[in-house]
């Protein structure tokens, strides 16, 4: 665990060139990079961020900020603009990763959560921006299976992980069904990460905990987050992905309560994180 390093944590991604995990303290537009002794590095983005990943072909990262992607370089010092995703000033974007296919899948949120303020896109490899799901509220966590034809979907609020077929040519999403109904405990989905085994570790906001799930949606196991209520994303990491990083967020919380929300967590699992796809743009 690292100290709190972090307002609102969110979006962990390991970066395997570097042997860091990449944190977006999102209202700060600061990337918060981690190596494995609990080093820090702090990059300031040029507006607020959700989602960092690599890129597969041209190096270096892209990001999601408040209403773009942007481009980075390897040390996360120079931007440019890759495409614009609203104009909208009421909404930002939240969560994000690229499938298979190399599209990079980015949602959206209002400021003020309103329901059915955010929208789900898809920005090609060509740059082409295309609307994969509306209307959607909190757009949160998205993953794939292990042959790119199911994406796992939260909408904070329902309490659900959703899922959906994926077509192999175009990337679309249809055939809605519930994979995971999130009931009878603390908490709502929030971010999530995928193993090896198509099972999804789900970081639960308010519940202080991350789920565990079987590829076929079972509950396996709850690990709880220490004197944290806001556990909001994880991802896998490490030499051999075996390390959940947790990120935690004190928003809207008391000045004095729960000291260490806005740290990092490590947890050494039994599974094997799923190799995360780049973005080919």
């Amino acid at each position: 665990m690292t100290a709190p390093v972090m307002f609102h944590g969110e979006g962990p991604f390991w970066d395997h060139h570097t042997g860091r995990v990449l944190c977006m303290n999102v209202l700060a537009g600061e990337i918060v990079a981690v190596d494995a002794c609990g080093g820090l590095t702090r990059y300031k983005v040029p507006s607020q961020v959700a989602t960092v990943i690599r890129r597969r072909t041209s190096g270096g990262f892209v990001i999601a900020t408040g209403h773009r992607l942007l481009g980075a370089d390897d040390e996360l010092s120079a931007f440019e603009e890759i495409v614009r995703i609203t104009d909208d000033p009421d909404v930002r974007t939240n969560d994000g990763g690229c499938d298979p296919l190399g599209a990079f899948v980015i949602g959206t949120m209002a400021y003020d959560e309103r329901p059915g303020g955010g929208v789900v896109y898809r920005v090609t490899p060509d740059h082409e921006v295309v609307e994969l799901l509306a209307p959607v509220s909190i757009s949160n966590g998205v993953q794939w299976s292990a042959d790119g034809r199911c994406a796992y979907y939260i909408d904070t609020p329902t309490r659900r992980v959703h899922a959906y077929d994926v077509d192999p040519e175009t990337g679309a999403w249809s055939r809605h069904r519930i994979h995971i109904h999130i009931d009878g405990q603390p908490g709502y989905p929030d971010g999530m990460a995928i193993d090896e085994d198509g099972g999804l570790w789900v970081a639960l906001w308010g519940g202080g905990a991350v789920n565990h799930y079987d590829a076929k949606g079972r509950l396996v196991e709850t690990i709880g987050v220490p004197g944290i209520s806001q556990a909001s994303s994880c991802a896998f990491g490490g030499d051999e992905r075996e390390i959940l990083f947790v990120t935690t967020s004190r928003q809207g919380l008391p000045y004095d309560h729960e000291p260490s929300a806005g740290a990092v967590f490590a947890v050494e699992t039994r599974a094997r994180g799923a190799k995360v796809s780049e973005f080919a743009g």
